[in-house]
């Protein structure tokens, strides 16, 4: 038997647009092949050509023309769907900046010379397990590390230690976001960075940053908190670009009681960092802490401060001179705290002062979760790690109904001073 090999093949614009569809031919030809055979056989049988009733070669043709049409038909338009519903998706739009960077570090690594974006996601991870490694060998216990991937690029690494011997809880955490601002959260921001196009209804970002809190067991030893980040946006019409980029950071301490050699030594290490680039940043970056890190709803600071800033920009310095500053900051943490800690978590404490540490933390717990921007940004991020995010409230706070501290006490001072900051250096 001859075998019939269909004729037909379809290859055009989808009906969805964006997309192409390509495909073979379906075996369903063989069929319609068949049933295009069956009907020239069915005239042969009529009209033999021995016969002298034979019709006409044209009457023959137009039996034979509607079969032909109808059988094409049935084929193509089943070539058609068989096609779209089996064929696999193209698509056209040119890569994300999520996949591009994925490629990028895939063949070319991180150099000097990569963008900043993949530049700070390098040196945030370096610094991660720089500090990991000091805290693991001052408390003695290992860190639990969570890795995660986002779907739309990105991901992070959560680094957490809860009942450590030093360390009620610690937390150092990367993360590295892609996404897509819409057009609300562009208009929003350009109020800071005018470089962002208002004309265009989102924008593919990229954020990179690392946060990072310390809450001791000893109520002598003060919580800290660290955070440096950095922010891009892409051009649209331009993807090689960025259309806008800012960092932002600081770090701050938090005490539950007041050791000023302690607030000295850790301001004193974290401006001369600044000292390095701007003499005017300390100051600056001090009060900005200061006025950040206020716990409005009780007219009180958070702590006793350290340096914060956001959205520095080319406005500010060029883009290399503010990621070496970052970088300075970022480095400075360690020779700024672990000398405290060393010093304090030993120290004896009663009930009384352990209870004064939960009431100062459940101050710490209403910032973050009323006042503090990152914390609001983190929680309202579509696909956010929210276990990571509020990585950074204590394991243990308390809240008393009219507590006030004892009149000359040491509590009692602690709360002057964070009602009217000090300039410690």
């Amino acid at each position: 038997m001859t075998s019939t090999k269909a004729c037909f093949s379809w290859a055009g614009p989808s009906p969805i647009r964006g997309l192409r569809r390509t495909h073979s031919p379906s075996v369903s030809h063989m069929h319609h092949t068949r049933f295009l055979a069956t009907g020239k056989r069915a005239i042969r049988d009529t009209y033999p050509k021995s016969s002298p009733n034979s019709p006409p070669k044209s009457q023959v043709n137009a039996v034979w023309a509607p079969y032909l049409r109808i059988s094409v038909g049935i084929v193509l338009c089943g070539s058609m769907i068989y096609s779209m519903l089996t064929s696999p998706l193209e698509r056209t739009e040119g890569p994300t900046i999520a996949e591009r960077d994925t490629l990028y570090k895939r063949e070319s690594g991180i150099t000097p010379d990569s963008p900043m974006r993949l530049r700070m996601e390098r040196f945030i991870r370096e610094q991660q397990s720089i500090i990991v490694q000091a805290l693991e060998k001052l408390d003695g216990t290992k860190f639990r590390t969570d890795t995660w991937i986002r779907p739309t690029g990105g991901g992070g690494t959560s680094c957490v230690l809860q009942g450590g011997h030093v360390f009620e809880k610690a937390g150092v955490n990367i993360s590295i976001v892609y996404g897509t601002l819409p057009r609300p959260a562009i208009e929003k921001m350009r109020v800071n960075h005018k470089a962002l196009d208002p004309y265009v209804e989102s924008l593919e970002f990229f954020a990179a940053g690392l946060s990072m809190v310390l809450h001791p067991h000893n109520p002598m030893a003060p919580t800290v908190h660290l955070n440096y980040r950095y922010f891009e946006t892409v051009d649209p019409n331009h993807r090689d670009k960025s259309n806008a980029w800012w960092f932002g950071g600081g770090t701050d301490l938090t005490p539950s009681y007041l050791f000023d050699e302690d607030a000295i030594h850790f301001h004193r290490t974290i401006k001369d960092a600044c000292d390095k680039h701007d003499r005017a940043y300390y100051p600056r970056f001090k009060k900005w802490c200061d006025e950040y890190f206020n716990v409005k709803h009780r007219n009180e600071t958070r702590g006793v401060g350290g340096i914060f800033f956001d959205d520095l920009d080319e406005e500010e310095k060029d883009r290399e001179q503010l990621f070496s500053f970052v970088q300075d900051c970022l480095g400075a943490f360690l020779p700024s705290y672990l000398p405290i800690v060393q010093k304090r978590k030993d120290m004896p404490f009663g009930e009384k002062e352990k209870e004064w540490q939960q009431v100062r933390r459940g101050r710490y717990v209403e910032f973050n979760l009323v006042h503090d921007r990152g914390t609001s940004f983190g929680l309202n991020t579509p696909g956010a790690r929210v276990e990571s995010i509020l990585m950074s409230l204590p394991l243990t706070a308390k809240w008393m109904y009219m507590h006030e501290p004892d009149k000359g006490s040491r509590e009692e001072r602690l709360v002057n001073v964070l009602k009217e900051p000090i300039d410690w250096v």
